[in-house]
């Protein structure tokens, strides 16, 4: 296969994925999209993390609501638990990886707050200790995977809301993730600031 092929190749998969993934993730989307609203109509805050590529879903996500999406509009309460590399690190070194997020998420989660949690695997170790310290919070959990659900599928409660990607390549998986979190930004500025 020469460099141009892989190329279409990897666009036409690109394609596949999202056209897979449209009928598959609507529902869901549309069900994180009114949890998001409703925590931030009371007065809520989205607490958001990942590993690698996933934590800078975090920070994209973060940013759109703290700043702005394609509309003018007061900023949002959001905060992404991967960008204070001072307190990553001291958890890390002072406990352990594991732990990073829900440190962040017992001092600053509240009951009504949503975690984003984004994983493509569903398996990271961190991940799953924050949405464990999510639910001692009596937060709702909005997860972002892909593959089978890995070992966060089971642990999410029946409030909680999973938007698997259906692939199992990374890249594909984050491109639908990046997509996804375009729409909640859409439909969360929608529902607050343009009501029909």
């Amino acid at each position: 296969m020469n460099v141009q092929e892989r190329i279409v190749k990897h666009f036409t998969d690109s394609i596949q994925v999202k056209q897979d993934s449209l009928e598959a993730l609507t529902p869901s989307i549309a069900a994180a999209a009114e949890a998001m609203v409703y925590c931030l109509q009371n007065d809520g805050k989205i607490l958001s993390c990942g590993n690698g590529g996933s934590a800078g879903d975090a920070q994209h996500f973060s940013s759109e609501l703290l700043n702005r999406f394609e509309m003018e509009r007061p900023s949002l309460p959001a905060v992404a638990l991967t960008t204070d590399s001072s307190t990553l690190t001291s958890i890390a070194n002072d406990y352990h990886y594991d732990e990073v997020f829900s440190k962040q998420i017992r001092a600053l989660g509240q009951a009504g707050d949503v975690l984003l949690a984004i994983t493509t695997s569903g398996n990271s170790s961190n991940i799953l200790t924050a949405v464990e310290a999510a639910h001692s919070r009596k937060m709702k959990v909005v997860a972002f995977t892909g593959k089978d659900g890995g070992k966060l599928a089971p642990v999410l409660g029946d409030g909680d809301i999973e938007i698997r990607v259906p692939a199992t390549v990374t890249a594909r998986i984050q491109e639908v993730h990046l997509l996804v979190i375009h729409c909640l930004c859409d439909l969360i500025d929608r529902h607050l600031f343009c009501p029909e």
